[in-house]
């Protein structure tokens, strides 16, 4: 995954679009080279053309991952530039996922992820093991729930003993707010020695 992590986050599941989906590719760039072989002069063009493609399809779907994190999902995509989007597992309201005849023989399909935004469903076409990337994100959206749940449970904890212990007092402040009162006259000597000892004692 090329997106940076956030603190404390890690990779639970790497998923990319099944290998079915470089079989079209494979099959034209493979006319292409030995179609090249026997044209002169282009021969050469269309062979390097059909290795281009071959190459390209391999680096696209290398690049093209579905990443669960404990956090969020991450879909990364291009070759020639970098697109992310991510989806917060608190933001996904439901996942599934659907395999045709053939689908799960070889063990792809489709998965859709519908979540609190605007855009609504989005609907993931051809990725291996759908299955188990539907199973992981809810795994880790209810783990996600248990650990909000806890971090807001000691914050509360938290919150009540800094509420039930009684507040701190500066001592050396106190000395001085009594002493200069001595000094103004408002205390008496006998009242600056008992405000005195009522303070050293806390």
């Amino acid at each position: 995954m090329k997106t940076k992590l956030k603190t404390d986050e890690k990779i639970i599941l790497e998923v990319q679009l099944h290998w079915f989906t470089l079989v079209v590719p494979f099959l034209i760039g493979t006319a292409l080279v030995v179609g090249g072989i026997f044209l002169i002069p282009f021969g050469l063009i269309l062979s390097a053309a059909g290795a281009l493609l071959i190459l390209y399809k391999l680096i696209e779907r290398k690049n093209n991952l579905w990443t669960v994190t404990n956090f969020r999902i991450v879909d990364e995509k291009g070759v020639l530039s970098n697109n992310s989007k991510e989806s917060p597992l608190d933001k996904i309201n439901n996942v599934a996922y659907h395999q045709s005849f053939w689908g799960k023989i070889f063990n792809y399909g489709n998965v859709e992820i519908q979540t609190a935004a605007e855009i609504g469903a989005t609907t993931y076409s051809m990725l291996e093991n759908p299955a188990r990337l539907k199973d992981t994100i809810t795994q880790m959206q209810e783990e996600y729930k248990q650990l909000q749940a806890r971090k807001q449970a000691q914050e509360m904890a938290n919150a009540m003993k800094a509420a039930s212990q009684p507040p701190t007092v500066d001592i050396k402040e106190e000395l001085e707010k009594i002493f200069e009162l001595k000094m103004k006259g408002i205390l008496t000597e006998e009242e600056y020695n008992a405000q005195k000892t009522k303070i050293l004692s806390r």
